[in-house]
C-alpha cells in the first residue's frame, strides 16, 4: 500500500496519531529530506526503523521504479514530504499514478495544508478557490501567467520564494490591477506567523520595505465580473474581431453582448454610432 502523509507545516503539536503510528510501524519511508524528516520525528518523540529513502523533486523521476518495486513486493511505503501533503508542488502525484497504474491501493493521512490554511487566514472569499502551485520565475513567464488569471473569479492561491515576492506582487500589480485584495501568509503555524492582508498596492508597499524570509502562500480575491467597464470603442472593437473571425454582424452582437455581460442594445448603439462616423469619414 502506498501512504500518503500529510506532514505539519511548522508546528509539530500539528502531527495526528495517525502519522506517528504510520511512521513507528513503516519499514520503508520516501523522504523529501530526510534530516527534516529525523528532526521532526525527534520533535514527536516518534522512534522510527523504517528504511528511509531520498524522494525529492531533483530525484522523483528516476526514484519511481525502485519505490514502485517495493510495493510491488507487497510492503507499505510510507511518502512524506518536509511540510504539507506529498503531490501539491511536492514530490508525489507521479509515484500515486504509478500506483494506480499497477492497482497499488493508495491511502491518505489528512493533516495540515498551507493551501487551506492560507485561504482561511486571508478571510478572502473561500467558497470556490482554485490552487496555481508556484508562480512562474521568469519576468515574462509570470506576467504572463497573470495576465491569464486576470479574469479567474475564484479566489486564487499560489506559492512563491520569498527572494521573488517583491516581482512577484510587482507583476500582479500591473497584471490584475493595484486596487485587488489579497494576502501575503508567511512561515504559517510557526513562531514568527505573519498575515498581511490588503490590496495589491499595499502587499507591494509592505514588501518592499523589508527583507522577506520564510515560507510564503499569496491569496488573491478572484475577478469581480461586475466590475468590469467597457467603453464604447471596447465594444466595437470586439464586435468587429467577432466579425473578422465570419460570423454576422447580428451574432457578433450578440455574443459581444453575451461575453462583457453589456446590454445586446448598448452594443448595437454603440455599432450604429460606428457604422454613421464609417460612412461620413469620421
Amino acid at each position: 500500500m502506498l501512504i500518503l502523509a500529510a506532514i505539519p507545516l511548522g508546528n509539530p503539536l500539528d502531527a495526528s496519531q495517525s502519522l506517528k503510528d504510520a511512521i513507528t510501524s513503516a519499514k520503508f519511508i520516501a523522504a523529501e529530506d530526510s534530516r527534516k524528516f529525523s528532526r521532526l520525528c525527534s520533535d514527536l518523540g516518534v522512534i522510527f526503523s523504517a528504511k528511509v529513502i531520498s524522494f525529492f523533486e531533483g530525484n522523483e523521476i528516476e526514484r519511481l521504479e525502485e519505490l514502485v518495486k517495493i510495493l510491488e513486493s507487497g510492503s507499505d511505503l510510507l511518502v512524506v514530504t518536509d511540510a504539507g501533503a506529498p503531490g501539491i508542488s511536492d514530490p508525489g502525484f507521479r509515484l500515486a499514478r504509478a500506483a494506480v497504474e499497477k492497482n497499488i491501493r493508495i491511502k491518505v493521512l489528512p493533516g495540515p495544508s498551507a493551501v487551506t490554511t492560507a485561504l482561511l487566514l486571508s478571510g478572502l472569499p473561500s467558497d470556490r478557490f482554485c490552487f496555481e502551485g508556484f508562480a512562474p520565475r521568469t519576468g515574462g513567464a509570470r506576467k504572463s501567467w497573470f495576465a491569464n488569471l486576470a479574469t479567474e473569479t475564484r479566489t486564487i492561491i499560489f506559492f512563491e520564494a520569498p527572494h521573488r515576492l517583491l516581482d512577484s506582487l510587482a507583476d500582479a500589480k500591473s497584471e490584475l490591477g493595484p486596487n485587488r485584495l489579497g494576502a501575503i501568509c508567511r512561515e504559517m503555524t510557526k513562531t514568527y506567523e505573519e498575515v498581511i492582508r490588503g490590496d495589491l498596492e499595499t502587499l507591494h508597499e509592505w514588501a518592499s520595505s523589508k527583507e522577506i524570509l520564510g515560507e510564503i502562500t499569496l491569496v488573491f480575491a478572484g475577478f469581480d465580473p461586475d466590475s468590469r467597464q467597457f467603453s464604447s470603442e471596447d465594444l466595437i472593437s470586439e464586435v468587429l474581431k467577432q466579425e473578422a473571425a465570419g460570423i454576422s454582424r447580428k451574432e457578433a452582437i450578440a455574443e459581444v453582448a453575451r461575453l462583457s455581460g453589456v446590454a445586446k442594445r448598448e452594443v448595437f448603439d454603440a455599432m450604429v454610432t460606428y457604422k454613421s462616423q464609417d460612412r461620413l469619414g469620421l
